[in-house]
């Protein structure tokens, strides 16, 4: 088990609210929500920054062509960020009965993106045309999402539920089969990640610490543990060379609007022993 006193190289810091990290082309991308910006950072720790006034970014996601797809919250809407240019790609305020939170993009650039309702809350899944639609729905604040390698399973944080919930996916997009992944978390779960042996790095938000977890038995089973401290573990991605590098993104609390005008976000980085797999 990796536990308190693994080792961690700090590369960033000075940023409000770090989410949803994706690992892209040699960087790694990440929101700051309530800095309203997206950054990126390279493994020396140097940093960029895409500003987004008025949109509070949150789930990030890559469609095959590398544009980037952007969960605007509270307004509801995804945007597309060509490199260039930040445009608004679909507007979901009609369907998603809350604030918008994080996505994941198959490989054919469907978007799957949660409304964070604590209770009701649905994942919405744009298609690369840009038509919506509601593929899951009756969840208790719909987080982090991962894709399978073999691009059957979707396996989604329901925060306030304390589980992660699993969908089978159909040659449609559509989400069916709902099974429970690991349930009865020791914290809130919100941003996670795959491993190539069907490990789920997942940030436990209250409980300040980031776990893996393999299923087995209602609960799943935990094989490691790594302590913050008294930091609030947020979100989480695997990339970096041969993609073991496990990206940590945490806070000094797990709810925003508490550190609104503050930087004292972080970003660390550990090298972990099996690589990330599937997506994203």
């Amino acid at each position: 088990m990796i536990c308190k006193g693994a080792t961690l190289t700090p590369l960033a810091n000075g940023f409000c609210f770090g989410e949803g990290p994706r690992w892209f082309e040699g960087l790694l991308w990440f929101s700051d929500m309530l800095g309203e910006a997206v950054h990126t950072v390279n493994l020396r720790g140097a940093l960029t920054t895409l500003p987004l006034p008025g949109q509070a970014p949150s789930g990030l996601g890559f469609r095959p062509d590398g544009s980037l797809l952007i969960a605007s919250t509270e307004n509801r809407q995804v945007l597309r960020y060509d490199g260039d240019t930040v445009t608004t790609l679909v507007d979901l305020s009609d369907m998603a009965p809350a604030n918008l939170g994080d996505m994941v993009v198959d490989d054919l650039g469907r978007a799957y993106v949660g409304s964070q309702a604590r209770e009701g809350g649905v994942i919405v899944r744009v298609d690369p045309d840009d038509t919506t639609t509601v593929v899951a729905d009756d969840l208790d604040f719909p987080n982090g999402m991962v894709i399978t390698p073999d691009r059957t399973t979707l396996i989604v944080a329901e925060s306030i539920g304390r589980r992660l919930t699993a969908f089978s996916i159909g040659a449609d997009g559509s989400l069916s089969e709902r099974r429970i992944f690991a349930d009865g978390l020791d914290g809130p779960p919100d941003g996670i990640a795959l491993d190539a042996d069907g490990g789920v790095w997942t940030s436990m938000t209250l409980a300040k610490q980031f776990e893996r977890i393999v299923e087995g038995g209602k609960k799943g089973i935990v094989t490691d543990r790594i302590d913050m401290g008294d930091r609030t573990a947020i979100a989480c991605a695997l990339g970096g060379p041969e993609r073991r590098t496990l990206f940590l993104l945490s806070s000094t609390d797990a709810y925003p609007q508490r550190l609104i005008g503050t930087k004292l976000s972080s970003l660390d980085a550990v090298i972990v022993d099996v690589p990330g797999a599937g997506l994203p």
